[in-house]
């Protein structure tokens, strides 16, 4: 089933290959509303990227919590220690036009929500600052697929033949 998004001046939703190529040149990255709940996708997404699956230096945004996953959560984007390339969103909608001005406000390269998440006014306020946008796509199945690790599980199982071993 296709979702269909208000469309947005300015922008075209990227390719796979755009995507593959905003990867390719991304190395940190903020996780803006990362749950500590296991249960939720962002703790999935976020252990996938801390993973050896995924060479980026991840920053978690969270000011609910101290502590994710072994790492240190700041409360806004301001306050991370670095400008990440990119900011990648589990927020409401409603909440991302906020998130995005924020990252404009701090210089990131990229703006990515989640699946699910649309919005006109922040993807505007993206395009406007001459960022690069990815809205409803998950970050983890993006780079697991182009990078060999995709499987319907959801991650990498290491095998490689879809015989099963005798």
């Amino acid at each position: 089933m296709t979702v269909l998004h208000e469309s947005v001046s300015g922008w075209t939703e990227p390719s796979a290959t755009d995507r593959l190529d905003l990867l390719r040149r991304t190395r940190t990255i903020a996780m803006v509303g990362v749950s500590a709940n296991t249960s939720r996708p962002s703790n999935f997404v976020a252990t996938y990227l801390l993973s050896s699956s995924a060479d980026f230096e991840v920053y978690f945004v969270n000011p609910m919590v101290d502590e994710i996953l072994g790492e240190q959560c700041y409360a806004t984007l301001e306050d991370l220690p670095v400008t990440p390339d990119m900011v990648d969103v589990f927020r409401r909608s409603e909440d991302l036009p906020e998130v995005a001005q924020e990252a404009v406000a701090i210089g990131a390269q990229s703006f990515w929500t989640q699946l699910g998440l649309w919005n006109v006014e922040a993807a505007g306020i993206i395009v406007e600052a001459g960022m690069d946008l990815v809205m409803d796509r998950c970050l983890k199945i993006e780079h697991a697929r182009f990078h060999g690790g995709l499987h319907l599980a959801g991650f990498d199982t290491g095998v490689i033949d879809s015989r099963l071993a005798t």
